[in-house]
């Protein structure tokens, strides 16, 4: 039997490395999905609820693997089904390549059922490789340039085929004017900036008193040369979110997440440094950084369109992390702990915080309190991964990594939706650990219930059962209602904001998960407990109060006039409001506030 275009693909796919694909089927990618079920298992496939899911597993394989991530999709709906989840890899610059099917080539310009302007749809998600082929003799070429583009330029490639073209018989391109003729293989090259840059940035560094780092995602592979630099300079850091499992937070001086979901240790660092070292990270939100002309600032990142975006940088050097830390390490002085000891007390301070905020009374469940009593019980080698929301808030600030953990969630989109299919890639890429998520109940009902099918489908393949989803049951949209308080001044928008409450728990009961419900505080450590023991995945559904605050850990006194207002003009939720836990509020609202 003559080989396909479909069956070369597959084939060509196996040669790249590629031994998993998440999607969903349908007629306009048959020819693909025929050519897998020939191959054997060479490829396995995982059959997501909904493309926009499978395409999210394939950008939390990427992460969890570093490997190349694939979904595929059929042609019209399913196809653009996929460019949420696309747009989450290639904002938090994760290499995935998308193959999705196309109308026959005679019917394509006809208006024919189906037929959507893929090229054009992509060209935005997959702006750096986005191409249909039309002849069995280009799809070589294609396959090649989509995989190598997708992993040198960790971003996002699509491939579109036209069905009839799936089934044709395959051809080498012809030695002759007019072809291509490519092949397989890249490695990520070794990068480090000049000697003299390195230099340059030595001396910013060394001049510093007071040194602050600002590590993300890029520099997830260099935790040892972090701590190495950190140490030398006696700098305190903190960690973009994608960046929560770069540094251990049993370290000292690393004060955690910074920004709208982060800490207060880390606003005082960026607010009371001299220097700036920032690593691998796109960190967004200027205004925590320090004020421009505070600091001098030194930047390192694996890609030049990143460098000196968010602060004004004196040097900028274009490296891998750990390459380029580990040059720069002997050109720096060592420098005393004074700076250090400060942020130390603050960071020790902020952890009793933490766990004084855990455990405020709550109607029922502190939401605080399900994030603080799951961290010390999470097991050594566990994957995190969270949802955006509220319940984003709690994993950053109150989840403490240690060495061993990975966590990740959608950092540059930030979309509804990621928290199972992030799971189930991440369980599918490391069968062997236990993997937890943190969803909301917004989420939950947008789409990740449907993704707990998947889960039952096929948790009976992993090596090990542990799998287990947490679900913050508030019946509200909470960081938007939050953000309509405290940025617009506006109250609480029952008919946007307040969502059904459904018994999560029992529909995991229902597929053959386990299910744990939880509306008592002191229930909430021993459900954690059975969770993460279970012989099967688990779904445990906390029933936590939404007027406990997801707020940043600076307040301004412009978003304190706003909630006020929000009050004055009648917020439904008043008195949960002001009886809860706003003392959280004004404890944040200036620096060295007190809300014991």
């Amino acid at each position: 039997m003559s080989m396909t275009v479909g069956d070369f693909i597959v084939e060509r796919l196996h040669a790249w490395g590629v031994r998993r694909i998440f999607g969903y089927p349908g007629d306009g990618i048959n020819g693909v999905f025929g050519a897998l079920n020939r191959a054997k298992g060479s490829l396995e496939f995982i059959q997501a609820r909904h493309e926009e899911m499978a395409a999210f597993m394939a950008s939390a394989h990427a992460k969890f693997t570093g490997e190349l991530g694939v979904c595929i999709a059929t042609s019209g709906p399913g196809a653009s089904h996929l460019v949420t989840g696309l747009y989450d890899a290639r904002l938090d610059h994760q290499p995935v390549l998308a193959i999705v099917g196309q109308q026959a080539r005679t019917a394509i310009g006809g208006h024919y059922q189906q037929e959507v302007d893929l090229v054009s749809l992509f060209k935005d998600v997959a702006g750096e490789f986005v191409h249909q082929a039309s002849a069995p003799a280009q799809v070589r070429h294609l396959v090649d340039r989509a995989a190598r583009i997708a992993l040198a330029n960790r971003t996002v490639t699509a491939l579109i085929l036209p069905n009839d073209l799936q089934q044709m018989t395959y051809e080498d391109p012809p030695r002759r004017h007019g072809t291509i003729h490519s092949g397989i293989g890249f490695k990520a090259p070794k990068i480090v900036p000049h000697a003299g840059d390195l230099k340059r940035a030595a001396d910013i560094l060394n001049a510093g008193k007071k040194v602050a780092m600002l590590v993300g995602a890029g520099a997830l592979g260099a935790t040892d040369e972090v701590i190495a630099v950190a140490d030398r300079l006696g700098a305190g850091a903190a960690k973009a979110l994608l960046g929560k499992a770069t540094l251990p937070d049993d370290l000292p001086w690393v004060t955690g997440s910074i920004g709208m979901l982060g800490t207060k240790p880390s606003w005082k660092l960026m607010s009371g440094c001299d220097t700036l070292l920032m690593v691998g990270s796109g960190f967004p939100y200027s205004e925590f950084l320090p004020e421009e002309g505070q600091a001098r600032a030194v930047q390192i990142d694996i890609n030049p369109n990143m460098l000196s975006l968010r602060y004004p940088m004196d040097v900028n050097l274009v490296g891998d992390a750990a390459e380029t830390l580990s040059a720069l390490l002997p050109l720096l002085d060592q420098k005393d702990a004074d700076w250090r000891r400060e942020i130390g007390k603050e960071v020790e301070a902020w952890w009793e915080t933490l766990e004084d905020r855990a455990h405020a009374e709550a109607n029922p469940i502190n939401p605080q309190r399900v994030t603080w009593e799951l961290s010390p019980r999470l097991p050594g080698d566990c994957i995190l991964t969270s949802d955006s929301g509220s319940c984003a808030n709690w994993f950053a600030r109150d989840i403490r990594m240690r060495r061993g953990m990975s966590a990740s969630l959608s950092g540059g989109l930030a979309s509804m939706g990621a928290c199972v299919p992030y799971a189930i890639a991440a369980k599918f890429a490391h069968p062997g650990r236990p993997v937890i998520g943190l969803v909301g109940d917004g989420a939950m009902q947008m789409n990740n219930m449907a993704e707990l099918i998947t889960v039952a489908k096929y948790w009976k393949r992993w090596s090990t059962p542990g799998f287990v989803i947490g679900v913050f049951n508030n019946e509200d949209l909470n960081q938007v209602t939050w953000e309509q308080r405290v940025m617009e001044g506006d109250p609480k928008f029952d008919a946007s904001q307040r969502i059904p409450n459904v018994p999560y728990h029992r529909f995991a009961e229902l597929i053959g998960l386990k299910g744990l419900y939880v509306d008592r505080p002191d229930d909430v450590g021993p459900a954690w407990d059975k969770a993460l023991a279970a012989d099967r995945p688990v779904v445990v559904e906390f029933k936590t109060d939404p007027e406990v605050p997801p707020l940043p850990p600076h307040i301004t006194l412009t978003q304190m006039q706003h909630l006020t207002e929000a009050l004055v003009k009648g917020d439904p939720h008043e008195s949960g409001i002001v009886t809860g836990t706003a003392r959280q509020l004004l404890g944040a609202l200036l620096p060295g506030g007190d809300e014991k």
